[in-house]
């Protein structure tokens, strides 16, 4: 009896020490597997995008780094270094945004624009802010930031601001600044 008690206490001995020694440290593996999913799928330099419908063109965006984040759950591009982004309307106008950092969503359609941003209309208006969304399908800009708007007749400041691409309809939710009631 002593002799089947020994001989199953090394056998256990034996299969738990066979387990603990014939497992590795996986950690440095499951590491390289979080960095993998965290790295681009892809980095592009010197970039000229043109965005076209029906034989028109639309958007031109111009960018010296983009990095491709497709390979995650909710892709997105990265443009670390900034963009220039051109809109045309219907007329051939245009229209440009400045920043020095954005992000592009393609599920979304919508661009987030950070750091300096600028946006000119071909109509002299120009919106100064931090941060601008650009919203590709329904041609609309917003921000709930503060702003600057200025043009030839008037110099608004405020926070929170919506509008249609150019200008045209647009809505401020708080402002202040220098106004010409005569225009």
């Amino acid at each position: 009896m002593i002799r089947i008690k020994h001989t199953k206490l090394y056998l256990v001995t034996a299969l738990a020490v066979t387990l603990f020694f014939g497992c590795k440290n996986n950690f440095d593996e499951v590491q390289k597997i979080g960095v993998l999913q965290n790295t681009p799928a892809g980095e592009a330099y010197n970039i000229d995008l043109k965005y076209t419908d029906s034989m028109h063109l639309v958007a031109n965006l111009i960018s010296p780094k983009m990095l491709d984040y497709s390979n995650r759950s909710f892709g997105f591009s990265e443009f670390p270094e900034g963009i220039e982004l051109t809109i045309y309307d219907d007329d051939n106008n245009e229209s440009k945004i400045f920043s020095d950092y954005a992000i592009y969503y393609a599920s979304t359609k919508l661009i987030d624009l950070r750091g300096n941003v600028i946006l000119a209309t071909h109509q002299k208006d120009t919106l100064y802010t931090d941060q601008l969304y650009y919203d590709e399908k329904k041609e609309w800009v917003f921000t709930n930031h503060r702003f600057r708007l200025k043009s030839t007749t008037r110099d608004i400041k405020g926070r929170g601001f919506d509008s249609d691409k150019n200008f045209k309809s647009y809505e401020l939710l708080e402002m202040g600044g220098d106004f010409d009631m005569q225009n």
